[in-house]
């Protein structure tokens, strides 16, 4: 399932517009012949319905030998509260292993903290490779 991409274009609007007005089950070729009187090229029509289908807007299936194409504005709404769900969760997921890794970072820099030793040794090597340098 991908999520939605919420800029759909024209053509796409108007094709799920047709879908919620009859609110009802269709066949490809009705499409086909519906869908230049509002503005949908009838050669564009089955690329414009699958990409519907694959942002699950549009409902298929086979029944026979013909393949029927739905969509009624509530599945569509009950979508997109099931994919708010899932991201909601994640997000308490990620806060949560956010906390989780922070502690931990803290946790390991306890104990190395900056001393003045290690500040005086690494002031002594950049002097050393300095001098390495003008050597070159």
């Amino acid at each position: 399932m991908r999520f939605f991409s919420f800029t759909l274009k024209k053509r796409e609007e108007k094709m799920l517009q047709i879908f919620y007005d009859s609110q009802d089950f269709f066949l490809l070729k009705e499409h086909e012949k519906s869908g230049p009187k509002k503005g949908v090229i009838s050669q564009s029509v089955k690329d414009v319905i699958q990409s519907l289908v694959d942002d699950d807007l549009v409902f298929k299936d086979k029944i026979g030998t013909s393949v029927y194409f739905w969509s009624l504005p509530n599945c569509a709404a009950n979508q997109l509260r099931t994919v708010y769900r899932k991201l909601e969760t994640d997000l308490q997921t990620n806060k949560k292993r956010h906390t989780e890794l922070v502690e931990q970072c803290n946790a390991l820099k306890k104990g190395h903290e900056e001393s003045d030793a290690q500040e005086e040794a690494l002031n002594e090597l950049k002097a050393i490779e300095q001098k390495h340098r003008e050597q070159l």
